[in-house]
């Protein structure tokens, strides 16, 4: 498929994402369709593993293009994130001229005509052969474009997210040294957010925004059946019911998608066809991550086990 056979319609996105294991909604599709035929980053928030970061990738997938990550974390800046020097290229550069200054400078009669000669080898060593490209202008260099995932934006400083502005704006970075690079062709981008931090009005008018949230059950039995060939319908139904009964409580962290996916693997591997009781208590830690959860979870276990086995 190429290039200008892709996203021709919301309909075939939402299928052929399907087809790569992605269960996608109509939300999601519309607002990929959109900001592919609009040129426009997509800012995915959302509550963690829910399936952002797996959109970038199935994305990539879908496009047929190179992903290129770029993972925040506080203290990411310019040079972590765009690009850095070959310091080591470069000392190596300075011996051989070293080496062969009386060949550079044989034959000129002033110490200006030989500054000259030298200067001709200035540009040499802030050039690209000596940039090491990091992602976001690996992203810009790609010949045949891809898919820049930025992950976990909320993550970065507010200078960062400034520093962004202009890829996002003109899709081109300034390298002092060298000048203004422009993109050969316009990545896809996708920012995730876990909604550490509220981002800035400036960076959010650049984006289209797509909130995915905890997917209802009926989503939930779709992509457990994706991820987790062979689980019976039986029990899908149950500890999904179960899973969802917990994201009501208040507890300190609501279990996501991928532990949900844990769990049928778990109960798949223990060869369980019915969510018990006694197996419900022996592998609450695999989606409660903190004791105090379990405890409250354990305290209305009965009842929502039954709940589950009543779930049509």
């Amino acid at each position: 498929m190429n290039e200008k056979e892709k996203m021709l319609s919301i309909e075939e996105l939402q299928e052929s994402f399907g087809q790569l294991d992605y269960i996608c909604s109509k939300k999601i599709a519309t607002t990929l369709f959109l900001a592919y035929k609009l040129n426009k980053p997509v800012l995915v928030e959302g509550p963690a593993c829910v399936g952002k970061t797996e959109l970038a990738k199935t994305c990539a997938k879908y496009l047929e293009s190179p992903l290129i990550r770029l993972q925040c974390y506080e203290g990411l800046d310019e040079s972590k994130s765009l690009y850095e020097w070959k310091y080591g290229k470069q000392l190596l550069y300075t011996q051989i001229l070293k080496d062969n200054l009386n060949k550079i400078i044989d034959g000129r009669e002033s110490l200006a005509d030989a500054m000259e000669q030298m200067h001709k080898h200035d540009d040499l060593f802030f050039s690209m052969n000596f940039l090491e490209p990091r992602p976001l202008l690996k992203a810009l260099q790609t010949e045949k474009g891809s898919v820049l995932l930025i992950d976990e934006i909320d993550k970065s400083d507010e200078e960062f997210e400034a520093f962004l502005l202009e890829v996002l704006s003109d899709f081109q970075v300034s390298v002092p040294e060298i000048g203004t690079i422009t993109a050969k062709k316009l990545p896809f981008v996708i920012l995730t957010s876990n909604n550490a931090r509220d981002l800035s009005d400036a960076l959010k008018r650049r984006c289209l925004h797509l909130y995915i949230p905890f997917p209802g059950a009926k989503m939930e039995r779709d992509i457990v059946r994706v991820k987790v060939p062979g689980i019976s319908e039986e029990l899908n139904k149950q500890l999904v019911s179960f899973i969802q009964q917990i994201r009501a409580l208040d507890i300190k962290k609501l279990p996501s998608i991928s532990e949900t996916i844990d769990w049928a693997r778990v109960l798949m591997l223990l060869c369980e066809d019915n969510l018990g009781h006694n197996i419900i208590k022996d592998t609450l830690n695999v989606i409660l991550k903190y004791e105090e959860d379990i405890r409250k979870v354990e305290l209305k276990l009965n009842e929502m086990a039954m709940i589950a086995k009543q779930e049509d």
